[in-house]
């Protein structure tokens, strides 16, 4: 469990580095990404990119454990 966690932790780690990057292909602008903006306010829901990176996540974790 806690070599799980530690993976995990480092998918994080490097999915918020190359944030940059990966903006650039299109993760983050997906359609079902809700995006609000206001004068002094901007309301950013990233509901598809977040399936999308758990369907991913979900097979890489369900390889490495069979």
């Amino acid at each position: 469990m806690s070599r799980t966690l530690i993976v995990v932790g480092l998918i994080i780690v490097a999915v918020g580095l190359l944030w940059p990057w990966l903006s650039r292909i299109g993760l983050g602008r997906l359609p079902g990404d809700i995006v609000i903006e206001r004068e002094n306010f901007t309301f950013y829901a990233p509901i598809a990119t977040g399936i999308l990176i758990c369907i991913v996540l979900s097979i890489i974790l369900w390889l490495v454990n069979r």
